[in-house]
């Protein structure tokens, strides 16, 4: 009978979170690897190789990935012959671990949990609670698979009750297209299927944690329906053009994995999650003989894809933008910043019009004339880090603002990540201030572009205050034109159809 410690499992805990910040799985390394390789779309191969570069960076430096950290999702199986040395309950020792890994000095991650989420939403600053699934099962030993997932991604979450004689297939593809690219492709689709409709999100959500093989399962054929209909739903999203950023490419999913469960007569429930380009999880078991022990990977098997910057790209001097420049950049023309440039997310947009709508002025210091946004929430910096990891939050959420942003504020461009929807397109186009964007899943290599940061307004807000950046040769592209024309709308257009007739077993 195996004696779990308390420490023991605390420890594993933080040590798994912080391994799993700055450490992709091998398998989704050279998923994105073979993707690279394939991969005709030049803006689609930019973004994936800044995705890999980003990646590499963050093993070496151990750093985390992505600058949203994440919420904790914990699968624990505890098999029924195990006993304990402690003094709490399984939950809070998984949120100690939490605790202590997102708040670890040398590599501290974002806090983005909020309590009392329909009202205050204030943020409980450690990361807690974790989202915890227990289960028993036979045996001696704890079975333990922890996962941190961003919210871009996990907004994009889909559930249906179908009809029995729906097809599982076909609805996947009616859902993916209107999923944008907030989830940051190329990454994986979970689906579950069956049980009830909290059964299927969690089968859903537990597909995720399985390793990617769909070129294995292609190269020897499908053994089982679901084997067959995972193949389907692969070739027919890639099919689609998406593309990595949703720009327009070959590779929008990596993988589909697929859990299915007995379900009622009368119902067909299907659930779909999507796993971003900063896929983090971890499994490790404890049997009574001490911590997990967690290996790092060998950084030889990522591939030698390193970013630079494309020649053509235009250097633009944000001190000294004028409007009239800014309207004349072209969609899909990438650009280099370079200047002073403000930040700001959702709370810190939902203050700021507030006070705009109450005919009240903006904080002392705080001016948007004449300056362009990054919606961001960065990581703290550790030792003579300027700033932590500084990625872009996915734009569509600051959308209802923008027309009051546009028409007040005399700011002149935006930048964040993924599509913009119908009502900040029109705004974008009535005012003819374009939207850019930058590289979700590159947060680490667009910090390294940040050469001085102060907060300028909302300290109380974390990390949703609004910053003051000064930036050199920050990568973007532009999504949105003065004109209201989208790449995100023109892109996939182009690709739609071409990843037709390639090999799933190439590379």
């Amino acid at each position: 009978m195996s004696l779990i410690k308390e420490s023991d499992l605390i420890a594993s805990v933080a040590d798994a979170l912080q391994y799993i910040s700055y450490y992709h799985t091998p398998d989704f390394i050279q998923a994105m690897g073979r993707a690279y390789e394939l991969e005709k779309s030049p803006a689609a191969r930019d973004a994936i190789a800044q995705i890999l570069t980003n990646s590499l960076m963050c093993a070496q430096g151990h750093r985390p990935i992505c600058q949203d950290t994440g919420i904790v999702v914990v699968f624990v199986k505890v098999g029924m012959g195990v006993r304990w040395e402690t003094g709490r309950d399984l939950e809070a020792m998984i949120n100690e671990g939490v605790r202590r890994a997102y708040m670890n000095p040398a590599n501290k991650l974002r806090a983005s949990i909020v309590g009392d989420p329909a009202f205050k939403r204030g943020n409980t600053r450690d990361n807690t609670p974790a989202v915890i699934h227990t289960e028993f099962v036979p045996g001696e030993h704890v079975e333990i698979t922890v996962a941190a997932k961003g919210g871009g991604s996990e907004n994009k979450s889909k559930f249906e009750m179908l009809n029995p004689s729906d097809s599982v297939a076909d609805w996947v593809l009616e859902q993916v297209p209107h999923m944008g690219a907030g989830w940051c492709p190329p990454g994986m689709l979970g689906i579950g299927i069956g049980g009830s409709a909290e059964k299927a999100m969690l089968l859903a959500k537990k597909s995720l944690m399985e390793p990617i093989d769909i070129l294995d399962v292609a190269a020897r054929g499908s053994r089982n329906p679901i084997e067959e209909l995972r193949l389907d739903i692969y070739n027919r999203v890639n099919q689609l053009g998406i593309g990595a950023q949703g720009l327009g490419g070959l590779t929008t999913v990596l993988d589909v994995k697929i859990l299915d469960y007995p379900t009622h007569a009368a119902s067909l429930p299907v659930a779909m999650i999507p796993n971003c380009a900063a896929t983090r999880h971890v499994h490790f078991t404890l049997d009574g003989s001490g911590p997990a022990r967690l290996d790092p990977p060998n950084l030889d098997l990522w591939p030698k894809v390193i970013w630079k910057a494309d020649a053509s790209a235009r250097r633009v001097n944000l001190d000294t933008l004028t409007r009239a420049e800014a309207q004349a950049w072209k969609p899909g023309e990438r650009l280099l910043l370079s200047g002073r440039m403000l930040t700001g997310r959702d709370a810190a947009h939902k203050r700021i019009c507030a006070l705009i709508d109450a005919g009240k002025p903006l904080p002392e210091g705080l001016s948007f004339e004449g300056r362009v946004i990054y919606y961001v929430g960065p990581v703290d910096p550790v030792g003579d880090e300027i700033v932590g990891p500084a990625g872009p939050t996915t734009a569509n959420r600051m959308d209802r603002f923008t027309e009051t942003m546009l028409a007040k504020t005399g700011l002149l461009a935006m930048v964040g990540k993924a599509e913009r929807g119908e009502e900040g397109i029109e705004a974008i186009r009535r005012h003819r201030a374009p939207y850019l964007i930058a590289v979700g899943g590159a947060a680490y290599l667009v910090a390294k572009a940040i050469r001085a940061s102060r907060i300028v307004a909302f300290p109380d807000l974390g990390m949703e205050a609004v910053y003051e950046f000064e930036i050199r040769d920050m990568p973007v592209t532009v999504a949105v034109s003065a004109d209201g024309q989208s790449v995100h709308e023109s892109g996939p257009q182009q690709w739609k159809g071409k990843f037709a007739g390639i090999p799933i077993a190439a590379a």
